[in-house]
Order: C-alpha cells, then sequence, then structure tokens
C-alpha cells in the first residue's frame, strides 16, 4: 500500500537537540539586541523579553508590534552563528532514519530561513526535505497560530489530515490537531494529553509507526 501522509516536522529539539549550545546563544543574542536598540540594561531587556513571550509567544512580535522593529534584521542578528556546525547536537543516524520513512517530508519552523537553512545542512539532511517553511512564511505569525499552519497546507497542495505533525512543543501539536493532523510528540515522557497521537523519546522510533499513519 502506498503511503500517502506528509511528515511535517519541526526544527530545533526536534530534528536536532538546540537546548545545549545553540539555544542559550539565541536567548543571549535577543537580549543583547534589546539593550542595543532600547537602551535597557540586562534585566530589563530580559524582562521585556519574557513580558512579551508571555503576551505574544514570541520576542520578536512584540518589537514588531510596540517598536517598529525590522523583523529580518532581529533575525539576522539574532540567528547568527560562526560556528554553528560546531554547536549541533542530534541523533546518530539521522539521515538513516528520516530516509526510511515513506513519503514527503516538510519542515516548518519559528525559525527563520536562512537560520534553518544552516542547521539543515550541517545536519547533512537538507536534500530529503520538500519545503523548509520558516518564520517568514508564516508572515511573522509564529506557531502555534493556525495561521501559518494553513499556509503551510496551501503552499505545499496538501491536505491537513493527510499531514504528520512531529514536535517537541505542546501548544504547536494541539493547533496541529485541530486542524486535522495527525500528531507526534518528540518528549522523554510517559504521559501525553489526549491531542498527541504518538509519543515517541527520539526519531529513531518514527519508522516503527509509518504503518499505523496511513
Amino acid at each position: 500500500m502506498k503511503f500517502n501522509r506528509v511528515w511535517v516536522f519541526d526544527l530545533d529539539n526536534t530534528l536536532h537537540n538546540a537546548s545545549p549550545h545553540i539555544f542559550p546563544h539565541i536567548n543571549s543574542a535577543m537580549t543583547a539586541y534589546l539593550q542595543t536598540h532600547l537602551g535597557l540594561d540586562a534585566a530589563a531587556a530580559g524582562e521585556l523579553r519574557r513580558h512579551y513571550w508571555l503576551r505574544y509567544g514570541a520576542t520578536l512580535i512584540g518589537l514588531m508590534r510596540h517598536h517598529d522593529t525590522d523583523p529580518q534584521h532581529f533575525l539576522r542578528a539574532t540567528h547568527d552563528f560562526a560556528d554553528l556546525p560546531a554547536k549541533i547536537v542530534s541523533e546518530p543516524g539521522l539521515r538513516a532514519t528520516l530516509r526510511r520513512l515513506p513519503g514527503r517530508k516538510l519542515v516548518f519552523s519559528n525559525a527563520p530561513a536562512h537560520y534553518a537553512a544552516a542547521v539543515l545542512n550541517a545536519l547533512g539532511i537538507a536534500d530529503l526535505f520538500d519545503d523548509v517553511f520558516s518564520i517568514e512564511h508564516t508572515g511573522y505569525r509564529p506557531k502555534p497560530d493556525s495561521f501559518g499552519f494553513l499556509r503551510l497546507f496551501r503552499r505545499n497542495r496538501v491536505r491537513a489530515d493527510r499531514c504528520v505533525m512531529v514536535e517537541d512543543t505542546l501548544a504547536n501539536l494541539k493547533t496541529a490537531k485541530k486542524l486535522g493532523m495527525a500528531t507526534v510528540w518528540v518528549a522523554r515522557s510517559a504521559k501525553a494529553p489526549g491531542y498527541v497521537d504518538f509519543n515517541i523519546r527520539n526519531l529513531m522510533q518514527l519508522p516503527r509507526l509509518a504503518w499505523r499513519l496511513n
């Protein structure tokens, strides 16, 4: 039987582990950006970031709405890595695992396009994906906003009910499920909420799920 699902992968903390090196760098860069461009000290910059995160789900949205920040300038400044490959942490056998998955594969990330491309190249898996859908493509309306999901479906000419969302963030999976996608939560957790169809510890477990998702 032909596999007619489309795999939609989050990037950070799904296709690779961003927590040890990459997220700390981005967090520091964002705080520094607010210090430089808004004239804040480190404590005030951190507090404003937390406020915008709680209110809008992303620092960038608050900056765009309240400070007329150029999103491209912000994203370039905060996702700039001179030694990105050295910071990448991934599962051994990632490429082989993805190649074993039947069907089309897409990336849907809240990160900017230049960073997503660089990470996929560093992982050696860029050629395995038909599309990389980044924050720019959502009109700077990041997940879990459904707007970006709907744009992703239109751009790739796919139906939500034929897609499998593979994510580490529950809020994003909740939106995916509401839209009709199958959901796979990548997390070391023994208990998952009802909108999660499958819970896996790492991507190496995905191939054995394929037949259950068709």
